[in-house]
């Protein structure tokens, strides 16, 4: 074994980690795991422990290194780790250099355990050029990094900095490349993708960069947007929605909370009736376009009438693909320091919502029974449609490559081909 990475978290963490394995081996990295972390919730980082741990106890001659948001955010906590080796930062895990210091420092006995710098000093966001993802028929495009927005819930800018932005012309080389590999399904992924391009010469926006892929790479098949914040959505990305099916109809979306006395405590930048508004804007565009979002439960100061808001929200946007969290107060967040509900009670909404999820996915599954769906292949039994919802085929078929299925059925989580 070289270097092999266990990702947590986010499809950007996934891209990266790409970025990671090609530069940890071009360090001179061999048997080594890199651990990387997530810091969205409290869950996220315990899970990572817990994984730390096991590695450890499985395989006690392995170096473990450890990176990613929750690394950045708290570094303390795993430099505390007797089972982590070497502890990098968010910036760090992406450069040559920040490898080749984690390698000379193997070497060196008294060398610092972790090479964390001040995420916020980080200016640009460059093309990281992957040529491939192990194991994937989807590929990912990094396009963005950063936060400049502060939700109140929110440790992740502290782990990411400040939003920073790849040039378009090598965001439409990078997809270029890919398809040449024969990925046939693109993603851009970021932090806050819909913030693109601010930091750039004349400001353009999300929905150029998506009509300047679709423009110049006309052999792209397809093309996914990772989770959008939606008051920021621009005309020129809502047009792309309505005139190129290249453009795949599924959108996710950061909502978070159904009443807007939580949202602007979250300090959030839309409003419920906003949310609503733009779900019915994209599907006068786009018809077949299927939602999915974030949700918070549990959120400080919500009662049981905000979080019916919540509830009524998954029908109000007709939301069909949840991602659901209980409210996980993360320390240096002023959400942390207000009013908190107990921990049962933000469990038990969460999973009222879950449950409230999965019979929208049902409903949604019911309706494509009898339909034609284009599917990426990405196992030899199972792929994911336009919308992306995930399909259970009845006979293999090589990975990689989009075919015609009509849905004959559903088992309440996936579609069966016929």
């Amino acid at each position: 074994m070289t270097v092999e990475v266990v990702t947590f978290g986010c499809r950007l963490n996934a891209a990266e980690s790409e970025v990671i394995r090609r530069e940890a081996q071009r360090a001179g990295f061999t048997d080594t795991i890199v651990v990387n972390t997530c810091a969205v919730t409290a869950e996220a980082v315990r899970q990572a422990r817990q994984t730390i741990r096991a590695l450890r106890r499985e395989r006690p001659q392995t170096k473990i290194v450890v990176t990613g948001c929750a690394a950045q955010t708290e570094p303390q906590t795993f430099i505390a780790m007797p089972e982590a080796d070497r502890v990098l930062g968010n910036a760090e895990k992406l450069s040559a250099n920040g490898w080749a210091q984690a390698r000379a420092a193997f070497d060196v006995g008294d060398a610092p355990k972790a090479i964390v710098n001040d995420i916020m000093a980080a200016q640009e966001t460059a093309a990281h050029l992957v040529d491939s993802f192990s194991g994937r028929t989807r590929a990912f495009v990094q396009v963005q990094n950063g936060c400049d927005h502060r939700c109140t819930f929110c440790i992740i800018p502290y782990g990411r900095g400040n939003s920073r932005s790849v040039p378009m012309g090598s965001v439409v080389e990078d997809v270029r490349r890919l398809v040449a590999n024969d990925y046939r399904e693109v993603v851009l992924t970021g932090v806050d993708i819909t913030s693109y391009g601010a930091d750039l010469p004349g400001a353009p926006k999300l929905g150029t960069l998506v009509k300047q892929i679709l423009k110049h790479v006309p052999e792209l098949k397809r093309l996914r947007l990772s989770s959008i914040d939606s008051v920021e959505a621009d005309r020129d990305l809502l047009d792309a929605f309505g005139s190129d099916e290249r453009l795949m109809p599924h959108l996710h979306l950061s909502l978070q909370s159904g009443d807007d006395l939580i949202l602007k405590r979250m300090k959030r930048r839309h409003a419920r009736a906003d949310a609503i508004a733009f779900c019915e804007t994209v599907r006068r565009l786009r018809p077949d376009t299927v939602f999915g979002a974030d949700l918070i439960a549990g959120f400080p100061t919500e009662t049981e009438a905000m979080f019916q808001n919540s509830l009524a929200l998954v029908e109000d946007c007709r939301l069909t693909h949840l991602h659901v969290f209980p409210f996980s107060p993360r320390p240096g967040t002023p959400a942390a320091r207000m009013p908190q509900l107990s921990r049962q009670v933000a469990k038990e909404r969460a999973a009222r919502l879950r449950e409230r999820g999965a019979a929208a996915l049902a409903r949604h599954l019911e309706n494509e029974v009898g339909a034609t769906r284009r599917v990426l292949i990405e196992s030899h039994d199972t792929g994911h449609t336009e919308q992306f919802t995930k399909v259970l085929l009845r006979a293999p078929v090589e990975p990689g490559q989009i075919v015609d299925l009509k849905v004959a059925g559903h088992d309440g989580r996936q579609l069966l081909a016929a």
